[in-house]
């Protein structure tokens, strides 16, 4: 299935979903796109109450892309693939405080429990107690694991659609692959590593349980139209060294990238950390591109490195720090960056902001860098 793209967006009348298209199938020669991370910049201006500033007061996000007239990475379409627990499985959830929730879930082999505490700026939560905190919980989530399934929900894709159209391709990002998903959707940095050491029997079981489960995810994603996708993996050089990556990660990456590739489907993963320790696997990982890659003066690369790196192959997605876009930094310093990173990586560049652009960052700037980049393309 092709996703089909219907009317161009308005913006210079530009289809954003089929430029989007051709520049990762390498059909638009040196023509950037623009797509920008500002949903965090929105959402907290949701959650605090305080609104969108003039001319965009009142608008959805969507219609806010629309108007500045740039394309949106869309993960709204996450939704389209369910994780089907077996029936077997209980959820239930229960309020500790106003801030404190606990979550708890019932199966045959034993019960887990986590506790999320919210915060008063964001819609951010973080974790007080994690799910598994000694050997008999990672059972629970082994034998999950195996008995789950996943499945495809048109219904989804079809209302994301309806809202977003063609402001940039549908892209799912997959759950995180076996240590980081330990590190930050189960255990915690700290106590991962005391399992890496104190249990590594079991936890390489439960790693291939976790990589078998992701098999069957993608022979679903494989038969979807989704073809954008994205390894959620959030990778930082400090909690993820070389060795561990080169144990653990890269092994699971290439075989991810062999199914996927198999259906034709774009790959690129979230490295959002410090990552200069490990920019030297980025070409053998079997990826099409990497995203949120961060320069100086806010990561720990140069853009020349970000290049030597990624080399003619490898695509560049994001690239511009994220705090440039706050005006506390001056702008020639955004403008200069931005315009190494069309002349470097041309071609093989969804340019966007590494990370999010945070709540004090300046939606001008945004405007900005979208100037650049059409006057860029028109020259090209």
């Amino acid at each position: 299935m092709a996703v089909q793209a219907g009317r161009p967006t308005d913006h210079a009348n530009i289809n954003l979903l089929e430029l989007n298209r051709d520049i990762i199938r390498r059909r638009a020669g040196k023509q950037v796109i623009w797509q920008p991370r500002i949903l965090c910049w929105y959402d907290d201006r949701m959650f605090t109450g305080a609104g969108l500033p003039a001319p965009y007061t009142g608008m959805t996000s969507p219609q806010m892309y629309q108007a500045l007239g740039c394309s949106n990475r869309i993960y709204d379409y996450n939704g389209c693939f369910r994780k089907i627990d077996d029936a077997r499985v209980r959820h239930e959830s229960r309020k500790i405080s106003a801030l404190e929730t606990e979550h708890i879930i019932e199966t045959p082999v034993g019960t887990v429990n986590m506790r999320l505490v919210a915060n008063t700026s964001n819609y951010g939560t973080f974790p007080k107690k994690w799910w598994i905190t000694e050997e008999a919980d990672m059972r629970v989530f082994m034998w999950m694991e195996e008995h789950c399934s996943w499945k495809w929900d048109q219904a989804h894709f079809d209302r994301t659609y309806a809202e977003w159209g063609n402001l940039g391709l549908p892209a799912v990002f997959l759950p995180r692959t076996n240590i980081q998903s330990l590190f930050l959707d189960t255990m915690g940095v700290e106590n991962g590593i005391y399992a890496l050491y104190d249990w590594p029997d079991l936890v390489e079981a439960y790693f291939r349980i976790l990589d078998d489960s992701h098999r069957r995810l993608i022979e679903v994603v494989n038969a979807s139209p989704i073809e954008y996708i994205n390894f959620g993996d959030n990778l930082h050089g400090g909690i993820l060294p070389p060795d561990l990556f080169r144990k653990y990660l890269l092994p699971a990456y290439q075989n991810r990238n062999d199914q996927l590739h198999s259906a034709g489907k774009f790959t690129f993963s979230h490295w959002d950390g410090d990552v200069k320790p490990l920019l030297q696997f980025a070409r053998s990982c079997g990826l099409d591109g990497i995203e949120a890659i961060t320069p100086l003066p806010q990561g720990d690369v140069t853009v020349e490195e970000m290049k030597a790196a990624l080399g003619d192959d490898i695509f560049l997605i994001d690239g511009i720090a994220a705090i440039l876009f706050d005006e506390s930094w001056p702008e020639k310093m955004l403008i200069d960056q931005t315009d190494q990173l069309l002349n470097l990586f041309a071609g093989q560049l969804i340019l966007g902001i590494s990370d999010e652009m945070s709540s004090t960052g300046s939606i001008e700037r945004v405007k900005l860098v979208g100037q650049i980049v059409d006057d860029w393309n028109a020259a090209h």
